[in-house]
């Protein structure tokens, strides 16, 4: 393909003038003023948002070709061209920054332009335009005429937020926890008869099985998961063929169900279209809604990986109860030093994703703009960032991490066997006071709660051999 190639420098021109373009880029002049407006920031719009767009403008073009308001020529050429988009041949030609208009205007039209002179490009018609008659001209694509057809960027740009948010929440973000979920589920099963002490206050407390532990980490997943899945309904509601401000200007009736409509064809998803364009427009609580189903995950996983880590901590001088996997060197200075990097790795993620949640919040509560909210394309870019931290970081802890854990039982019985809480096995017998007494006394003479209980007077060594059987205290007593 000799696209890029092809495309010379050249003057653009838009409503507030021309300026130079060059050589080798597709877009236009708006796409230009962006990139010298806002020449800060490395955090480009994020390739889903484009291809969702590219998406969009695919449908739109195939749909007003149907009812005769788009020539079939142009439209063929604006599928094409909006397809090697999706295909990620154009990706250089999308250079934008996520802090931009708050509506994504720009973005939406560098996609306009791409696509525009893409299809020109197509139809074989110079970039020159220089000479060429009115009559002539009227061959060519327009970006806003042709591609932004029945369309504002008040409902194209969060159409495709919720195109490109639904897509990484169910191929990404998703499996990813489904790997995770299911290495945890191992273990659970792998350490379902291993018994340790519990902590509670990050202080002894009763027995319970490695297994049991784990499995309130499964479950932490499982529901996370189910969060996740519970916000997507509301994502599945599209902006498009509410225009500028949510009535629908310039659209003809139906439009809106029938791109809705195509839009979930091409993509197999459930995508229909919103049912208030206002709300759709000026309000993005369904965001909000995924990112706090993310920031929660956030939570589970912090939580998750800091227990793994410490349950690991050693190996000989901390609880060392799990060998976590050797997958790098730990130290510059220290020999032989390994650390737990997923479980630091997996927390930093869920630091960032906390971090995004906040600001997709703040963003999402702002109404000066009254029927726009002007946060968009923050929102979705810190959106598809948890997103996607969260669904490989989950899959990369899972394999490097968890499936490689095994259990220290000898470390594991010499804790258990050791602590004073065990004691809370008499208090059916004894009594709680008397039995706090029998381990505050066994904690200050360094002795044992056997020969303390027997010492004070409270038990035989038969009684207490048959009352404190760690077995016995990982679940209720059967009636």
């Amino acid at each position: 393909m000799t696209v890029v190639e092809d495309i010379p420098a050249r003057i653009e021109s838009d409503t507030l003038g021309e300026l130079k373009v060059e050589a080798g880029n597709l877009w236009g002049a708006q796409t230009q003023r962006s990139i010298e407006n806002f020449p800060f920031s490395n955090c480009q719009m994020p390739l889903d948002v484009i291809y969702a767009q590219a998406l969009i403008k695919k449908c739109c073009a195939k749909y007003h070709a149907q009812i005769g308001k788009l020539s079939e020529k142009k439209a063929t050429a604006m599928q094409q061209a909006a397809e090697e988009i999706i295909s990620g041949q154009h990706d250089k030609q999308f250079p934008l920054v996520v802090y931009q208009t708050g509506s994504g205007t720009q973005t939406n039209m560098n996609v306009n332009e791409v696509i525009a002179n893409r299809a020109n490009q197509i139809l074989g018609l110079p970039f020159d335009k220089t000479g060429l008659t009115e009559e002539e001209k009227k061959a060519y694509v327009s970006p806003n005429d042709d591609v932004n057809m029945g369309q504002s960027s008040n409902d194209s740009f969060p159409t495709a937020m919720h195109i490109a948010a639904v897509r990484c929440l169910t191929t990404v973000t998703i499996p990813g926890l489904k790997v995770l979920r299911d290495a945890l589920a191992d273990k659970v099963k792998k350490f379902e008869n291993i018994i340790k002490i519990g902590r509670t206050h990050s202080q002894d407390a009763t027995p319970l099985t490695l297994g049991q532990e784990f499995s309130g980490y499964l479950q932490q997943v499982e529901y996370g998961i189910e969060r996740i899945e519970a916000s997507i309904p509301a994502l599945n509601r599209l902006a498009l063929g509410g225009t500028a401000v949510g009535t629908g200007l310039n659209t003809v009736m139906g439009y809106d169900v029938a791109i809705a409509k195509a839009i979930a064809e091409e993509t197999k998803m459930d995508f229909v279209t919103a049912p208030n364009k206002f709300e759709a427009l000026a309000a993005h609580d369904s965001l909000i809604h995924a990112s706090a189903a993310l920031n929660t995950v956030a939570a589970s996983l912090h939580k998750i990986a800091c227990d793994v880590r410490w349950l690991g901590s050693g190996p000989r001088c901390g609880l060392g109860e799990l060998s976590l996997p050797a997958n790098e060197p730990g130290s510059s200075i220290m020999p032989g030093k390994v650390n737990p990097t997923q479980c630091e790795a997996l927390t930093m993620v869920c630091a960032q994703v906390i971090g995004n949640h906040a600001a997709i919040t703040f963003a999402g509560s702002q109404g000066p703009a009254l029927e726009l909210n002007v946060y968009k394309p923050v929102m979705i870019s810190n959106l598809l960032q948890s997103a996607t931290l969260l669904g490989q970081a989950s899959e990369s802890f899972a394999v490097r991490c968890i499936s490689g854990i095994e259990a220290n039982e000898g470390r594991i019985k010499e804790l258990l066997h050791g602590s004073l809480m065990l004691v809370t096995a008499l208090n059916p017998h004894i009594g709680y006071k008397n039995a706090a007494k029998i381990a505050m006394t066994a904690h200050e003479r360094g002795a044992t709660l056997k020969d303390t209980a027997i010492e004070l007077g409270f038990l035989t060594a038969e009684q207490f051999d048959e009352w404190v059987v760690a077995e016995d205290m990982i679940g209720p007593k059967q009636k």
